[in-house]
């Protein structure tokens, strides 16, 4: 397959007034993401996964026992991160479901506990990464971090809400503040519904 940059669903400009401006979304999308793209499909050529869908290369080239990623799964996750994270928030869609309302008090004790977990788990990421809300096979909801591009399609596990908290995602709005984008992020950003969706 071939690695498209996908259309944002909602303008440039639509998520200024809820923490992330017109500038860091030119950058983040327009800049880094095509960038994943760009090189991943350079790596994709005569690798041997050239058919594959992009889950299967990601799946495929994922080294557990590596200490660095191949360049082609660093791309290919990462495409697959931001596909994912663009669908992840929005302008709408911020208020919980009843659904995911109830999974997350029943699994973290209350939705304070939950998102003071997740935040936790962004601030604890050292250097570059995601943090994640993932839905483990057996149903439970759990909160992971991962390294640079790693993903849970790794581990066997569906994403319900990824949060990049490389540097390039929060930079421009926050600076160094880290902690307050999170919470930014899980209060504003958030599109609850496309979580709730994403259940198994």
């Amino acid at each position: 397959m071939t690695f498209e940059l996908p259309k944002l669903p909602y303008s440039y400009d639509s998520l200024a007034t809820l923490g992330m401006c017109k500038e860091t979304l030119e950058f983040h999308h327009g800049l880094h993401h095509k960038a994943y793209v760009d090189n991943g499909n350079k790596l994709l050529e005569g690798s041997g996964h050239d058919e594959k869908s992009l889950e299967d290369i990601i799946k495929d080239t994922y080294d557990a026992n590596a200490l660095v990623q191949s360049g082609l799964f660093n791309n290919a996750s990462q495409h697959w991160n931001h596909i994912q994270f663009w669908e992840m928030i929005g302008p709408s869609g911020n208020k919980i479901p009843a659904k995911l309302n109830t999974a997350l008090g029943d699994q973290f004790g209350s939705i304070e506990k939950f998102k003071d977990e997740f935040v936790a788990a962004g601030v604890g990421q050292f250097g570059s990464g995601w943090c994640w809300l993932v839905q483990n096979r057996d149903g439970s909801l759990q909160i992971t971090k991962t390294e640079n591009g790693v993903n849970p399609l790794c581990f066997g596990q569906t994403a319900l809400l990824g949060c990049d908290v490389w540097e390039h995602s929060y930079y421009i709005d926050f600076r160094n503040k880290r902690p307050v984008y999170l919470q930014n992020f899980l209060e504003k950003l958030v599109n609850w519904e496309n979580v709730t969706d994403r259940m198994v």
